[in-house]
């Protein structure tokens, strides 16, 4: 693990965190900005969304003043969960948060920093479920999420330009 510095940030603090979310993007989705979806106007497009929402809610990580990685989300709106549709009986409504962003820049990788910044983010988090999306092309990392306790539910593509997605959620009793 890294000597990282990780600091909390909230929806007022948008402005002053945004660019440094943008950087660390570019830099983590470097080989993948011909895919349009990857792209920074597009990344800017979600931090904005994700940001405006006053349960947003950030942590980022500093390696000597230079951000390393970060993690952040919201509390899903009610009716928008992404567990919707892969789950029955439903779950009482407002108690997810919704895991939208875990990146970590190339260099800080596979040093544990990724679960240092989740466990971070959720730690003081008052929802009982954590859902997320993860890329199905990307097996390894949903199977990293499955060993921090989440499942696969189902599987949905959100817009018409994105990847297709494994709904995971942690929170639930095992079935």
């Amino acid at each position: 693990m890294t000597d990282c510095v990780l600091a909390r940030y909230g929806h007022a603090d948008l402005l002053a965190i945004r660019q440094i979310l943008l950087d660390v993007h570019a830099d983590a989705y470097a080989a993948e900005m011909d895919d349009s979806f990857h792209q920074t106007e597009k990344f800017a497009w979600f931090v904005d969304h994700w940001g405006a929402r006053p349960s947003f809610d950030c942590v980022i990580a500093f390696d000597r003043g230079r951000p390393a990685g970060f993690a952040y989300g919201a509390t899903a709106g009610l009716g928008r969960e992404t567990w919707r549709g892969h789950l029955s009986p439903v779950p009482t409504p407002g108690t997810t948060f919704a895991l939208s962003e875990l990146m970590v820049r190339p260099r800080w990788r596979k040093t544990g920093l990724a679960q240092h910044l989740h466990d971070t983010l959720l730690g003081p988090r008052p929802e009982q479920l954590t859902t997320l999306l993860v890329d199905t092309t990307h097996p390894r990392v949903q199977a990293l999420y499955e060993r921090w306790g989440y499942r696969k539910i189902g599987e949905r593509q959100p817009f018409p330009d994105s990847p297709l997605y494994a709904v995971m959620l942690r929170g639930l009793p095992s079935t």
